[in-house]
């Protein structure tokens, strides 16, 4: 077992880029894969909608859940946006550890000293 999560966001394609780069930078993850064109239908305030999206593929350490999970909310366009954190149970070992080392000024942020954008 370890602490290391899968956060799943889905976004305008537009802004992909734009939500991706300052997790990186502020080290709230250790990687984001970013999957384009993805299509996503859901029903919204009554209506059917069928979008065009980008899938965000956050690699990141538990202990930066609740500073990543603000900073995405500060940064995505979404009045609620799909946020969706995965425990990994298991992994290449050489990698989770690069991951929790990505990591590791991110889980040390205050709530306060997140950067706006």
């Amino acid at each position: 077992m370890t602490d290391a999560i899968l956060v799943i966001v889905s976004c305008r394609e537009d802004e992909a880029q734009s939500i991706a780069k300052p997790l990186i930078e502020e080290k709230l993850a250790a990687c984001v894969s970013m999957i384009p064109a993805v299509k996503s239908m859901y029903e919204w305030k009554g209506e059917f909608c069928e979008e065009q999206e980008s899938l965000l593929l956050i690699k990141t350490s538990s202990d930066c859940w609740q500073h990543l999970e603000k900073r995405i909310k500060s940064l995505h366009s979404y009045a609620v946006p799909e946020i969706l954190a995965i425990p990994i149970e298991l992994g290449h070992e050489p990698y989770l550890q690069w991951l929790t080392k990505a990591t590791q000024t991110g889980k040390k942020l205050e709530g306060n000293s997140i950067k706006k954008n």
